[in-house]
């Protein structure tokens, strides 16, 4: 008996290992004949792992989605993945934190004592930043993955970062996490546009029931376009500036998506902005490139102030009567 309990534990370990076996691999692995591998799949379906069989000379066998969660076999490095990261999803918001905890505590249970010391390692190494922001109902992150994947319309409440509200009736496209937050890529059919939308921010209303078909986007196109976006709806201050250098070398050194224009060779008008016009002149002038402000007081103004703290650094020491003028 014991032989053959270790013998399912190495056929349910090979089965999650890839997605297909034929009986013939698995009486290679198991070392035993075919008629023994079948008899030990019914034991294994009869466990509660749902086993599909491939019927034929090179049948073979995969394990599928069942109605319940069985019990799953991990090797090391697996399990220790496993606990860093329900420790991490613990201090996330997603709403998930004490389902991670309860699930934290059931593999720590059972944990051999060298996996426990390495995933006490890894905790004592590591820190992680307080996240004063409200959970994410993860709920509502599944009812948008649902209808993203159903290609179902979404009418949704949704509150803007004034504390606007309105009703949203979209094509949802794809979800995209960055940072702390998720964004909803949907077309408004009511703005017949590309619009992003927080889902933190979202009230779900009930499902429509209506089908669209998705307009073709690649993933990093997405990405992309949010990222665009985000970054433009965030602004306090908008500036336009003229950068002496090529396009694809200003693109390459800002790193993020931006509207960008080529104009020749060696010049590339951009569209950008801050939170704070210093900031921003500061990193412009990190380009290494004459630039001109097209449009931007703030920028303008920001860029006298820098420039006059510069002349002061490069003038040297000051005696300690000299006092440098205030920046307003």
């Amino acid at each position: 008996m014991l032989q053959t309990s270790a013998r399912l534990l190495e056929l349910l370990s090979l089965l999650q290992l890839k997605r297909d076996w034929t009986s013939t691999e698995l009486s290679a692995r198991l070392g035993v004949s075919t008629r023994t591998v079948r008899a030990d799949v019914a034991r294994l379906r009869a466990l509660g792992y749902p086993v599909d069989a491939r019927p034929g000379v090179a049948g073979g066998y995969r394990l599928a989605a069942g109605t319940a969660m069985p019990p799953l076999l991990l090797d090391d490095d697996e399990v220790v993945a496993v606990a860093v990261a329900l420790g991490a999803a613990a201090t996330q918001r997603l709403g998930v934190e004490e389902t991670s905890l309860t699930a934290l505590a059931k593999l720590e249970q059972v944990l051999p004592s060298r996996l426990r010391r390495r995933v006490e390692a890894v905790r004592e190494s590591t820190s992680a930043v307080p996240n004063p922001e409200p959970a994410l109902d993860v709920s509502a992150l599944g009812a948008v993955a649902s209808a993203i994947r159903g290609h179902e319309r979404l009418r949704f409440g949704y509150t803007t970062k004034r504390g606007g509200k309105a009703d949203r009736h979209t094509e949802p496209q794809r979800l995209v996490r960055w940072g702390p937050y998720w964004y909803l890529l949907a077309w408004d059919l009511d703005r017949d546009d590309w619009r992003v939308f927080r889902v933190d921010r979202m009230v779900l209303r009930h499902p429509t029931g209506a089908r669209f078909r998705p307009r073709p986007m690649a993933e990093h196109e997405a990405v992309d376009l949010v990222v665009a976006r985000v970054s433009t709806a965030s602004w306090t201050y908008r500036a336009r500036v003229l950068v002496h250098a090529p396009a694809a070398r200003v693109r390459a050194l800002i790193g993020i998506p931006l509207d960008l224009e080529e104009v020749d060779a060696s010049t590339c008008r951009l569209e950008l902005g801050s939170d704070d016009p210093d900031r921003l002149a500061l990193w412009l002038a990190q380009l290494d490139a004459d630039v001109e402000v097209i449009e931007g007081d703030e920028l303008a103004a920001a860029f006298g102030r820098l420039a006059a703290r510069f002349r002061r650094a490069a003038a040297g020491p000051r005696t300690t009567t000299e006092r440098p003028a205030p920046l307003l």
